[in-house]
């Protein structure tokens, strides 16, 4: 006798197990299969960038463990299991633990850190999931300097808690500022300001040419000659979207996996969530579009089509000695700004060529005047 057909999800991270989630709030009798990669352990993967000053283990980061969950929500979960094919035809999958056939197929498959296209770029570390942080932990906590590549959000983060935990730090970065991507320069200078008060040191407008072995840590040189020895160094230089199962099986794939307005792809049995994902064009790499999509996809899958809506959100740096808070659109030079600035922190509003408020960041002291602003963006 056949297997019988369940919605499975693939992958275990935050946006499928909001998905569970919700599809339990709704159903609690549907059969669901869950199949990922590595242990699938719950864990906070924000608190990733601040593992260093609060001296947290990778063990100590499990919330629970994935056959405890599974157990709370009624599913089935197949752990350490890669898969490694899609039978679209056959509506099954094909598994290092064999053959699963599915109803409705969910694929939650994350994103994974890029490494610089430089000689010795396999020595790059990255710290983005909890394995990743297992398999690096001894290094990190030997480590008394740490080389960080990247100046964005992950960067930045990793950068002010690694230097808060007493490690000497230096960051490189191809643009002239942090935060290039998310903010004018003027606004990133005084969270630039608290990472050099911490002892950080920034190579900005500089890019990598090599990562050597250098006894038992790496010798870095950058493509203007500069050479340093560092612990170990770690790529925060932005994520890609692991979409090459769903290309092999012939799904649209641009960004990331090409989702509808109800996360459908182009196939109609087959849905994606999450980091993998490219709604409107866009991969929404944050937890709050990662839980709506989740609560949107749960209506859909349990008979309630429902389409994706996504309100102006609140990005948070943590970047705890100049905390920094955004929305709306905060690039481009058609932006006019309203800036208030002190030793505090500061307050910034942008306006569009219509005089409406599109967009603002707050830090230092006043971040929390955010939560009040993004009730002002139009939705």
């Amino acid at each position: 006798m056949s297997q019988p057909r369940e919605l499975v999800i693939v992958g275990s991270g935050f946006a499928a197990l909001q998905l569970v989630k919700a599809l339990r709030k709704r159903d609690a009798q549907r059969p669901i299969r869950l199949i990922t990669a590595d242990s699938g352990d719950d864990y906070h993967k924000p608190d990733l960038s601040h593992v260093a000053s609060r001296d947290q283990s990778a063990a100590g980061m499990i919330r629970s463990a994935a056959a405890a969950w599974a157990a709370e929500y009624g599913i089935s979960v197949q752990t350490h299991c890669a898969v490694t094919a899609i039978d679209r035809v056959q509506r099954q999958l094909q598994t290092a633990q064999g053959e699963v056939a599915y109803d409705q197929l969910v694929l939650a498959t994350g994103a994974r850190a890029l490494r610089p296209p430089v000689d010795g770029h396999e020595r790059l570390l990255t710290l983005n999931s909890l394995q990743e942080y297992a398999a690096i932990e001894p290094r990190l906590r030997a480590a008394r300097h740490v080389t960080l590549m990247g100046g964005g959000l992950i960067g930045c983060e990793l950068a002010m808690d690694l230097a808060s935990s007493g490690r000497a730090v230096t960051l490189v970065d191809l643009a002239s500022t942090l935060l290039s991507s998310l903010l004018p320069a003027t606004l990133s200078q005084p969270l630039q300001q608290q990472l050099q008060g911490l002892g950080v040191t920034l190579r900005l407008g500089q890019t990598l040419a090599s990562v050597q072995v250098d006894g038992d840590g790496e010798r870095v040189t950058l493509a203007n000659g500069e050479v340093w020895s560092t612990d170990l160094v770690l790529a925060a230089s932005g994520l890609a979207p692991n979409t090459e199962l769903a290309a092999a099986a012939g799904l649209k794939v641009e960004r990331g996996i090409v989702v509808d307005s109800q996360l459908r792809t182009s196939d109609p049995f087959i849905y994606a969530l999450g980091d993998c994902a490219a709604w409107q064009g866009k991969v929404q790499p944050f937890l709050q579009p990662a839980m709506l999509g989740a609560q949107a996809l749960a209506a859909t899958l349990t008979g309630t089509p429902t389409t994706l809506q996504l309100p102006p959100m609140l990005l948070r740096v943590k970047t705890p000695r100049y905390p920094l808070q955004l929305a709306g659109r905060t690039t481009g030079d058609d932006l006019r700004w309203q800036i208030e600035l002190d030793a505090g922190g500061v307050l910034a509003k942008a306006f569009n060529g219509l005089q409406q408020l599109c967009g603002f960041v707050a830090g230092g002291a006043r971040s929390e005047a955010g939560l009040a602003l993004l009730r002002e963006l139009p939705r």
